[in-house]
């Protein structure tokens, strides 16, 4: 995975609050993957996160809490992309909206830009208070996508992905899936309370994962808007092995057999590690959002 040294990276499309404090919050124990292990064992039991040990501590953000100027100032070219993993965020996130925004004016629409927030242990967001114990997720009710980078070294540690920079911008390319949704009016479905293999809230998982994948399938050939030059240069077979990789990664059954012993299917709510990578992989092939229909 390579940018184009020489590109301009639009840091205004990430909002880094790194180190900050939820006003009125404290910093959580407990995040990134172990976090989100610990809550989906959780709702499998019945149990509650203070059992679980998701309890909040005053904790300091500690000595490598970043500020958004530091981001600003680091993050200025590809090439720092090619070094830095919050600039790689950065030039991920300016590709898939690049793509998306083309997308969606070719098809007569009109796509609206979702910040990414990097976020260290605790967060505000419309949807909440949230920590670092959930993963990566999407918020429609502010439409951003809101990221703790420690999240990429436990999904290669703990949860026992290949890891890399494409890993990474599989997760990225998937909460925007769920924007892309959010703003198509189909990310409600998962509303429904139901799990399973064949519930919504799987459908709309395993389509944020097609959407992903219809994103790298363009990545090397959406222009910038300022440029007229793709952000990313090249992606490899090896790039798309990490991402397949790390779609199966996360598949609910991987999660249970690994973390409980067994894998119980009626409580799946993302799909199994085989349907996530099909469906990125569908999307990459195809490079057709239409393709994408999950709810067939």
């Amino acid at each position: 995975m390579q940018f184009d040294d020489d590109a301009d990276l639009d840091t205004s499309e990430v909002q880094d609050v790194r180190g900050s404090r939820v006003p009125g919050g404290r910093a959580t124990v407990g995040g990134g993957i172990v976090g989100l292990i610990a809550l989906v064992l959780g709702l499998i039991f019945g149990v509650g996160p203070d059992q679980l040990g998701l309890t909040e501590s005053g904790q300091d953000p500690g000595p490598n809490a970043s500020s958004a100027a530091e981001v600003a100032q680091a993050c200025r070219r590809g090439s720092d992309a090619n070094i830095r993993e919050d600039c790689r965020t950065v030039g991920v996130v300016n590709s898939v909206q690049d793509y998306w925004r083309s997308e969606f004016a070719r098809r007569g629409g009109v796509y609206l830009d979702a910040p990414t927030v990097m976020f260290t242990g605790r967060v505000s967001t419309a949807c909440g208070a949230a920590s670092s114990a959930v993963g990566p997720f999407y918020c429609p009710g502010d439409r951003k996508v809101y990221l703790d980078l420690g999240f990429f070294e436990d999904l290669r540690t703990k949860f026992g992905s290949t890891g890399g920079p494409f890993a990474q911008a599989y997760v990225v390319a998937h909460e925007y899936g769920h924007h892309v949704q959010n703003l198509m009016g189909t990310l409600g479905r998962a509303q429904d309370g139901q799990q399973g293999p064949g519930s919504n809230a799987v459908r709309v998982e395993l389509q944020a994962d097609c959407y992903a994948g219809v994103w790298a399938h363009h990545a090397t050939t959406t222009p910038d808007e300022k440029t007229g030059r793709p952000l990313l240069k090249q992606l490899t077979d090896a790039d798309i092995q990490d991402g397949l990789d790390a779609a199966a990664a996360v598949g609910d059954d991987r999660i249970q057999e690994k973390f409980q012993g067994r894998v119980t299917p009626e409580s799946w709510t993302h799909g199994s590690a085989a349907q996530r990578r099909q469906w990125f992989y569908t999307g990459f092939r195809t490079g057709d959002m239409a393709a994408c229909n999950t709810f067939r």
